[in-house]
């Protein structure tokens, strides 16, 4: 039988996949994991539990904390906050676990249940395992007064807030910024924190129904934001996803600033101040090698992951680097988060052009972006696509030809029968000409019956 947990929790369609009794069963298993193993002093253990806005996640809430409460955990009921809040408050309440429930960016039939361990740590997969394998097994059932019981977090939000202030350092008086919130869970926080910071704000994508959860908007939809920017003379636009794990951002002339020209900015702006530890930034293979160029330039180190911000968290942890991230704008300041969080990157991207006095654009031109193009050669036996010769000949031709000047990367996909193809270049002509040049060879080489691409 296949894992349960994927890269990102348990997800899948509401009432599909994620039905009610899996969200008590696995609320369960993870009390036994993630709280009873951990109680001390006889007190009960302790978990904060949010959502995003999707119709769904009302239910699926109501059966985690049924599935809590019933195997003896309390439940601190924060409402609709994003993920970051959420592992924030963890870690803030001193909580042994806290459960979010979002898809994230994927549309609004989809849910999902994510854990975080104490602290507000994303769970390694030997625990994601653990509590699997607690799924088959009889759950706790305590009686009387060693019940959990279920308490609304009426502070939650204010907490939140607070903290996200605390790390700003210049308020943002004087600056127009356009939040675009995805009608998803940073609705209500971001508008406001913001808002407290000193911007004058302009709102869009912040009336979620429950249905509407980036349908059009946020960070996968950046045109309404880049018309918003425009028409308001604004400075800059932030766009959120569904969870508000990650921003990407927009200047004043509508053109999109992605993660990895977050990155590099905010890279730059620790290092300038004394404060990127080791001078290290951690990124996925994925990133833009104009990255790893500008920041070689300032005498930064970028230090390379596989695809995925928990890959980058591993990294982060590991070598106590406290900037890292993905292109898809999933930012991670460990000093102050210990996961991405989309309303804190874009406070402190705003904060930089408040504190320079540049503009967001002028800002990105620290990084040179080189075009880039990526092929899904399907059909494909993807397991040999790191040990054919013919394919490694090809790509080893496409290096040398590239030099310093572009890059060529060849990733099996972890869910399909496909082999994704990436090149960089200094141009997109050249980029075009050795990615499709590559994809043929793939082909060719690793190409496998139709009835057999499985």
């Amino acid at each position: 039988m296949s894992r349960l947990f994927g890269t990102d929790g348990v997800r899948g369609l509401a009432n599909g996949l994620l039905t009610a009794e899996l969200a008590i069963q696995l609320a369960q298993a993870a009390a036994v994991v993630l709280g009873h193993d951990r109680t001390t002093d006889g007190k009960r253990p302790r978990a904060v539990v949010a959502r995003d806005p999707r119709a769904s996640g009302e239910f699926l809430a109501a059966a985690v904390e049924a599935g809590l409460s019933s195997s003896g955990v309390d439940v601190y009921d924060a409402g609709v906050l994003p993920t970051p809040a959420a592992a924030y408050l963890v870690a803030d309440l001193d909580a042994d676990f806290g459960v979010m429930l979002s898809a994230s960016h994927n549309p609004a039939p989809d849910n999902g249940i994510k854990f975080f361990a104490r602290g507000g740590q994303k769970l390694p997969d030997d625990v994601e395992d653990a509590i699997e394998a607690q799924l088959g097994k009889e759950p706790q059932r305590p009686v009387g007064g060693d019940v959990g019981r279920i308490q609304r977090f009426s502070d939650a939000e204010d907490r939140y807030i607070v903290h996200l202030l605390g790390t700003l350092p210049k308020r943002l008086d004087g600056l127009k910024v356009v939040l675009d919130c995805a009608h998803g869970a940073a609705s209500g926080c971001s508008p406001q924190v913001f808002k407290d910071a000193g911007a004058d704000v302009v709102v869009i994508g912040a009336e979620p129904d429950g249905l509407n959860i980036n349908d059009g908007v946020g960070s996968t939809h950046l045109g309404p934001l880049k018309e918003a920017v425009v028409a308001h003379g604004a400075d800059l636009g932030i766009a959120h996803d569904g969870d508000a794990d990650r921003c990407l951002a927009v200047d004043h002339e509508g053109n999109e600033v992605d993660g990895d020209q977050i990155m590099a900015i905010l890279a730059l702006a620790l290092n300038k101040a004394g404060k990127l530890k080791d001078n290290i930034l951690v990124a996925t293979v994925m990133s833009n090698l104009g990255l790893k160029i500008a920041l070689r330039d300032a005498g930064i180190t970028i230090r390379e992951t596989a695809v995925g911000d928990r890959y980058v968290l591993e990294e982060m942890r590991d070598g106590g680097y406290n900037l890292g991230g993905e292109q898809s704008g999933h930012v991670i300041f460990s000093d102050y988060a210990t996961t991405g969080d989309g309303v804190l990157t874009g406070l402190q991207l705003a904060a930089q052009v408040a504190l320079t006095g540049r503009s967001l654009k002028d800002l990105a031109t620290a990084m040179n972006k080189l075009p880039q193009l990526m092929i899904n050669v399907k059909g494909v036996d993807k397991a040999r696509a790191g040990t054919d010769e013919g394919v490694a000949a090809a790509v080893a031709a496409a290096e040398l030809e590239l030099g310093e000047t572009g890059r060529v990367l060849l990733r099996p996909s972890g869910t399909e029968a496909l082999v994704r193809v990436m090149v960089e270049a200094a141009d997109m002509e050249t980029a075009e000409r050795i990615c499709k040049g590559l994809a043929a060879v793939v082909k060719e080489r690793l190409g496998v019956p139709s009835e057999l691409a499985v």
